[in-house]
C-alpha cells in the first residue's frame, strides 16, 4: 500500500484588520501587536481546522505568518512581535497539532531570551502537539526590485546552527521525523542557494516546505520553475507557500502562485479551501526505480566539480 500524505500550503496575507492607513502612522500599533499576532493566529486556526476536515495530516503556514511582511520597510515596532520557541504561538498551535492530529510547520518571528538575537524560524510540530525542533533561515536578503525593498538583516540575523534544546544531525539544515514523514525546511530566500535541498534530501527529507514572502517578476519567474528541478534533481517533494495580494498600509503585492511539485512535475491540487493549497504526496513513490533510468548519485563526477 502506498503512504500517501495529503500536504498543505498556505496563500493567504495579514488578517489584521485595524492596521493604520500610512505607512507614517505605524506608531499607532504600539502595544496592539499582541493583537496583531492573536487575529493571524485565529486566521490560520480556521485554516487548519478546514483542512483537517479534507483529510489534511501536514500543514505548512507562510514566512512570517503571525503579521504583515514588515521587513518592506525599517521600523524598530515590528521588534515587539518577536517570541521565544515555547511563546504564545506554540502554544496555541502545539494544542490544535494535538486536536487535530497534524502535524505543523510555524514559521515564527523568534527572539532568543539567552542571547536577545533575533531569527526568522520555522516551528516544526508533531502530530502529538511536541515541538520537535526549530529552522532558522539561513540567508537573510537585503535589496530592492521594481516592486519595493526588502529589508530584512534590519530585524533577524542569519540563522547560527545553534540547535539549543533540539540536536540535530545537521546544526543548520536538518530533518525532522514526523507522523507523517521526514521533513526539511527552506526559509524563502534559501531556496536559491545552492546545496540547500540537496542538504535536506542527503539528510533523508521526503518533504521540503519553502514558506516564502516574494514579489517581483524575476522572483515570480524563478518560482514557477526552482521548486520543479530541485525536486527532480533531489528526488523529494517540495511546497511552497507565498503570500497573495497586498497589505495595508504596504502597496507591495505578492503574487501568490503557492504549489506542490515531486520529482515527475506539478501536483493537481485538492480540497478547495480558500486560502489553503493542499496536495497528495505518494512517499513510497520516492523509493525504487521512478523509470527515468537515471542515477545522479551513482554516476556523479565528484572529481571534477
Amino acid at each position: 500500500m502506498s503512504r500517501i500524505v495529503r500536504a498543505a500550503v498556505t496563500q493567504t496575507r495579514n488578517a489584521y484588520a485595524d492596521m493604520p492607513a500610512s505607512v507614517d502612522d505605524m506608531g499607532a500599533l504600539e502595544g496592539h501587536l499582541d493583537d496583531v499576532r492573536n487575529a493571524n493566529l485565529d486566521h490560520h486556526v480556521q485554516l487548519i481546522e478546514s483542512a483537517a476536515e479534507q483529510g489534511v495530516g501536514v500543514f505548512c503556514m507562510g514566512e512570517l505568518f503571525t503579521g504583515p511582511y514588515f521587513a518592506l520597510t525599517r521600523d524598530p515596532l515590528w521588534f515587539g512581535l518577536a517570541e521565544p520557541l515555547h511563546g504564545p504561538t506554540f502554544q496555541r498551535l502545539g494544542s490544535v497539532a494535538r486536536e487535530r492530529g497534524m502535524v505543523l510547520v510555524a514559521p515564527i518571528y523568534e527572539e532568543d531570551p539567552a542571547s536577545g538575537k533575533r531569527f526568522n524560524t520555522a516551528l516544526v510540530i508533531d502530530a502529538d502537539g511536541t515541538l520537535l525542533g526549530r529552522y532558522r533561515k539561513l540567508h537573510i536578503p537585503e535589496g530592492s526590485n521594481e516592486k519595493g525593498s526588502f529589508n530584512e538583516s534590519f530585524y533577524y540575523e542569519p540563522g547560527d546552527g545553534d540547535p539549543g534544546e533540539f540536536p540535530a544531525s545537521h546544526p543548520f539544515l536538518p530533518v525532522f521525523k514526523t507522523a507523517v514523514g521526514r521533513i526539511g525546511v527552506a526559509i524563502c530566500y534559501d531556496r536559491h542557494f545552492e546545496g540547500v535541498i540537496s542538504t535536506l534530501a542527503a539528510g533523508g527529507a521526503e518533504i521540503v516546505f519553502c514558506p516564502a514572502v516574494t514579489f517581483g517578476e524575476r522572483s515570480e519567474h524563478m518560482w514557477a520553475h526552482e521548486f520543479q528541478v530541485e525536486a527532480g534533481r533531489h528526488n523529494v517533494y517540495i511546497g511552497g507557500s507565498n503570500r497573495i495580494g497586498t497589505e495595508p498600509p504596504f502597496e507591495v503585492e505578492f503574487f501568490g502562485g503557492s504549489y506542490f511539485t515531486g520529482p515527475s512535475g506539478r501536483l493537481d491540487p485538492v480540497g478547495g479551501v480558500e486560502g489553503v493549497i493542499a496536495a497528495d504526496l505518494d512517499l513510497d513513490a520516492l523509493q525504487g526505480n521512478d523509470g527515468s533510468g537515471w542515477n545522479l548519485k551513482g554516476d556523479a563526477r565528484t572529481d571534477s566539480y
